[in-house]
């Protein structure tokens, strides 16, 4: 069927792939870095100058169709004749936090948001984000006519800026003002952020055409970097993801979207019309790097130690909340070591308790999605810790499920490249608006539980009897 590209503008750079249509063999690769800015407020043309250089020395030559990933949680207001009111906001925006509080008490509360949208209002939202610009920013919030996301801008420059604007059904569920449960959006939550109505993007469906670039290319709907990411790995129904950065986040596939009062399930949709329920904890490898520092090592070394000690740390126990803890909801608490015996006092049993606690919970955010019927087969770990040896030995017994390691890739490029290729196929018949195209599965480590399953699940009890002692009840209140 021929060649086509997926590009993903993180908030780094950029970096694009360039694959064959039928297989998803990787032909070309390029990336270009960000100009140098930081802070929460960017000129997006930095973008275009980053996609421009990664995309040179012809790179997309023969290229017949670019799917376009990039970050959430960002925000464009756009004027009445497509201009920038002002800089891109975007990330988690601290700034905004007093916004999203509002947001939550003027719409009645955590339980009537999930009810709306799927979601509470947090400081990265783009609507949060609309709140604080009217807060902070009237003349310039009076002006925006129309908003847009990162990659809805972007498709909408590839394309010479049509009078048409869109985005997709991953993109739409994180702004907080499109409900995945309904497919629609709430323009009555942009009015009670902004305090007027604006033009919002068409959403189209995963196989969906926003149209052909002056030069005849096919440009997909585009996605965010989590649903392209998801799409790229090749996850379906029965797998879960674990993304281990310094908080960590935890989503499976589901058939429907998914919605609780306390908001601790985050209701996003995914780029092939299923729905990608999210929970987040506040805490992952930033336990282990803390634990690191207090040892005296680095994670690597980390790891030798905790592989020195045995399944259940010689009875230590740590609640990992360092920061405070969204799952469960304690978000005011510390991180607590338990089970201190003159025999556990030792390097290697603290490493060990350091790795069990940060995975068990991230198995209480498992268990939380579990609980509201998503099936967990297999667990596919993200992140650079994801490759350490003691999370290997012990994320399998712990989370009850095969777990799987994939190798290091270009996740949410590959992912907008298998878009591109299925708007391609869907456009020419030779796909069905239903079936992506059929690439091979991440080239993966496989670690199953075996033998070793009731030991983990000791380990896993062990932590959950110190949990509710320490904090009765706090899990349950947050699911």
């Amino acid at each position: 069927m021929g060649i086509v590209a997926g590009l993903d503008s993180s908030s780094e750079s950029t970096r694009i792939v360039v694959c064959d249509a039928d297989t998803g063999a990787v032909i070309r690769q390029g990336y270009a870095p960000h100009p140098a800015e930081k802070g929460h407020e960017i000129d997006p043309q930095a973008w275009l100058m980053s996609l421009g250089e990664a995309a040179g020395n012809g790179l997309l030559e023969g290229v017949q169709a670019i799917g376009v990933s990039a970050q959430q949680h960002g925000m464009l207001p756009l004027d009445a004749d497509g201009a920038l009111v002002r800089a891109a906001l975007v990330g988690n925006d601290k700034r905004a936090q007093s916004a999203a509080a509002d947001l939550t008490d003027a719409l009645g509360g955590r339980a009537a948001w999930t009810q709306a949208v799927g979601a509470v209002p947090h400081a990265a939202q783009p609507l949060t984000k609309l709140r604080w610009l009217a807060r902070n920013e009237p003349a310039n919030a009076a002006r925006v006519a129309e908003v847009l996301q990162p990659h809805d801008w972007l498709v909408w420059q590839l394309l010479g800026r049509p009078a048409r604007r869109t985005t997709d059904r991953g993109g739409a569920s994180g702004t907080g003002y499109w409900s995945a449960a309904a497919g629609a959006y709430r323009p009555d939550l942009v009015e009670l952020a902004l305090g007027h109505q604006v033009r919002l993007p068409e959403v189209l469906g995963p196989s969906g055409t926003a149209g052909f670039t002056p030069e005849g290319l096919l440009i997909s709907a585009g996605t965010g970097e989590t649903m392209a990411a998801a799409f790229g790995l090749g996850v379906g129904a029965g797998d879960a993801v674990v993304s281990l950065g310094a908080s960590g986040s935890v989503f499976g596939i589901h058939h429907e979207a998914l919605a609780d009062s306390n908001g601790t399930i985050t209701s996003f949709a995914d780029a092939t019309g299923m729905h990608l329920p999210v929970v987040h904890t506040s805490n992952a490898v930033r336990v282990l790097r803390g634990t690191a520092e207090m040892l005296g090592t680095d994670l690597t070394g980390l790891s030798e130690l905790a592989l020195k000690s045995t399944p259940g740390s010689y009875g230590l126990v740590l609640l990992p909340y360092l920061e405070g803890e969204r799952t469960p909801h304690l978000p005011r608490t510390a991180g607590s070591l338990h089970g201190l015996r003159r025999e556990s006092m030792k390097p290697e049993h603290l490493a060990r308790a350091a790795f069990e606690g940060m995975l068990c919970g991230l198995a209480d955010a498992l268990d939380v999605l579990r609980g509201r019927g998503v099936e967990v087969r297999r667990v596919f770990l993200l992140g650079a810790a994801a490759e350490l040896g003691a999370v290997q030995a012990a994320a399998p017994g712990l989370f009850g499920a095969q777990v799987v390691v994939p190798q290091p890739a270009d996740y949410a490029a590959l992912g907008a490249a298998r878009q591109a290729a299925w708007a391609l196929g869907a456009a020419h018949g030779t796909l069905a608006p239903h079936e992506p195209p059929r690439w091979p599965a991440a080239a993966s480590q496989v670690f199953e539980p075996g033998e070793d399953l009731p030991v983990g699940q000791a380990v896993r009890q062990q932590y959950i009897a110190v949990r509710e002692e320490s904090y009765a009840g706090a899990f349950l209140s947050s699911q």
